[in-house]
């Protein structure tokens, strides 16, 4: 095998909610992951020379040795004790740093295409624990579909994939640090917690009402209220007739869930139009 091709799924948080902070420094989750049908594609391509070259179509994105995917590849590469060359090209759609672990997935699917490009028969469970070092989010993204995520990120339950829908995601043009966010989130004090367990028991009995229902997101305390473009697109999605929308992870991306396509449409057109979001898209689960 010569080449071959991956596509890298986006995520969604149908709920998020921040236990504590831990002493070394790692904020304690429990959330519901969805992976949704926006992707970025890579494409792996054996060379003679031993190497990883990256290529990104994407003005401004970094394509050295600190991007996400080359740290996989290295990692990987290492782990197996293996120095091949390797050409890696990113097709990238997702936006960036909106929330939707954009890096987490373009490194998930480095190590599940290099994993196949040079038949290193990795596990699932290998390649998670191999990951979790390069980032809380890739465990759950080699996995994909929906589950229950808790500890740090790491501690991952497959769920059944929710009811069909329509998404509208809407990614306005700020840049949200999650650094910044989870730095001035003092769960401590949190007022309010999302009920992660009633919506894993929705999930469960395929209930899309008692989903959305349920839908919540302690980081929105944080992002809001330095951004509050946020809000302004969570109420539109409402007041157009989505069932409930929500911030995604840190922000600023918003999504909101809709039961009919047309209204999903004209909701999408209406963020356009009133130019609260540069990045908009209809889609679903995946």
């Amino acid at each position: 095998m010569e080449r071959i091709v991956r596509k890298a799924y986006a995520k969604i948080n149908l709920g998020l909610d921040v236990l504590r902070r831990r002493e070394d420094g790692y904020h304690e989750v429990k959330m519901i992951m969805q992976t949704i049908g926006l992707c970025d594609v890579l494409t792996f391509t054996r060379k003679a020379e031993p190497g990883i070259v990256l290529r990104i179509e994407k003005a401004g994105l970094d394509n050295g040795k600190d991007n996400l995917v080359c740290r996989a590849a290295e990692a990987l590469f290492a782990d197996a004790g293996i120095s091949p060359g390797v050409e890696i090209l990113l097709e990238k759609r997702i936006p960036i740093a909106a929330g939707m672990a954009g890096g987490s997935t373009d490194a998930a699917a480095t190590l599940w295409g290099l994993n196949d490009l040079f038949e290193l028969g990795y596990s699932l469970e290998r390649l998670q624990a191999l990951s979790v070092k390069l980032g809380a989010d890739i465990p759950y993204c080699l996995m994909g579909g929906t589950a229950l995520s808790e500890g740090i990120g790491e501690i991952l339950t497959k769920l059944p994939g929710p009811p069909p829908c329509v998404l509208v995601i809407a990614k306005p043009d700020i840049d949200v640090s999650t650094r910044f966010v989870y730095e001035n989130l003092h769960a401590d004090t949190l007022a309010y917690h999302p009920d992660i367990d009633g919506m894993e028991a929705a999930i469960r009995s395929g209930s899309l009402d008692g989903i959305t229902k349920r839908m919540g997101n302690v980081l929105e305390t944080v992002t809001i209220r330095e951004y509050p473009v946020i809000d302004g697109i969570k109420e539109l999605m409402k007041a157009a007739g989505a069932e409930n929308a929500l911030m995604s992870g840190s922000g600023p991306t918003v999504f909101g869930i809709f039961t009919e396509e047309e209204r999903a449409r004209r909701a999408a057109e209406q963020i356009r139009e009133r130019s609260l979001a540069g990045q908009v898209f209809v889609t679903g689960f995946h």
